[in-house]
């Protein structure tokens, strides 16, 4: 089922649910009762982390559970003094990644009403900020395909709620890592995904710290030093585009180890070129 069916499906659902209250009179229930209820936070919550990747039977039983669950009376009366007032359970979170307390938020989980509610909701922000951090950094790659594999992993039934979860804080946790690199590294977001690019599998201290220069210097020659490479438009020119690949080469000529032979030169020179080209056709930077 795509998407879009899905979609559809809680549609019917979501009206279903809202005719049925709509349709309990107020000399029953004492006031009219509140439609954002339990069952719509977790029907979000099913959405906001990929419906398509969902189970319907799971998804049909919850729903059930919910709607016998989520109408809460903060003070009972008689029904001939109906003056129930309804509220809702639970409340959507804000995130911050540099904030989490994670010890706080396993704990918070273990006495969680809607444990699917909270997985749903740590996913769908985890899923947002990976998507972030990769237009920031095409090098975090990576960092897409192992979320891919927790969430793969948990729909196949190889893991429990629990052990989810605990895989999504950890790999939370690491992300925070990634967000946080380019401060321990002494670099800007663009310096460290020039960094990315350039460095090599196994290298000295030297090493490190000459590509780290090279990804410096090659930020600022390309946006601040004359002559002026990136014109507007500059990737859609055969001649702009040969100027901005050979500040490029000159650059990193310049800066990158000795132990980068021919190859390994030309092969980094390429890649850092086509990055560029790729964000700037997009207008997302390095477009003048």
């Amino acid at each position: 089922m795509s998407n879009d069916e899905w979609r559809k499906t809680f549609a019917v659902y979501e009206n279903t649910i809202t005719s049925l209250y709509e349709a309990c009179k107020p000399e029953v229930l004492g006031r009219p009762v509140v439609r954002s209820v339990a069952v719509f936070q977790y029907l979000r919550g099913v959405i906001d982390s990929i419906i398509g990747q969902t189970d319907i039977d799971g998804v049909n039983l919850r729903v059930g559970e919910l709607l016998d669950e989520s109408l809460v009376v903060d003070q009972p009366v008689g029904m001939k003094e109906s003056r129930e007032v309804y509220r809702i359970i639970k409340s959507g979170r804000t995130w911050d990644l540099s904030k989490i307390d994670f010890d706080k938020l396993k704990a918070e989980f273990q006495h969680a009403m809607y444990k699917n509610i909270e997985i749903a909701d740590l996913r769908s922000f985890i899923q947002n900020k990976v998507e972030q951090m990769l237009k920031q950094n095409t090098t975090r790659t990576d960092f897409a395909q192992r979320l891919q594999g927790i969430i793969d992993a948990y729909n196949a039934g190889s893991s429990s709620v629990d052990n989810y979860f605990e895989e999504l804080v950890k790999y939370a946790k690491d992300l925070r890592a990634e967000a946080e690199r380019h401060v321990r590294e002494g670099l800007t977001e663009d310096e460290l995904e020039l960094f990315d690019l350039l460095k090599k599998d196994s290298m000295t201290q030297e090493e490190t710290q000459k590509v780290r220069l090279a990804a410096k210097s090659l930020l600022h020659r390309l946006l601040s030093e004359p002559p002026k490479v990136l014109v507007q438009d500059w990737y859609k020119d055969s001649q702009t585009k040969k100027k901005v690949q050979s500040a490029v080469e000159e650059v990193l000529h310049a800066h990158l180890p000795e132990s980068y032979d021919r190859v390994l030169f030309k092969d980094k020179c390429n890649h850092v070129f086509e990055v560029m080209v790729d964000y700037a056709s997009h207008g997302v930077k390095w477009a003048a």
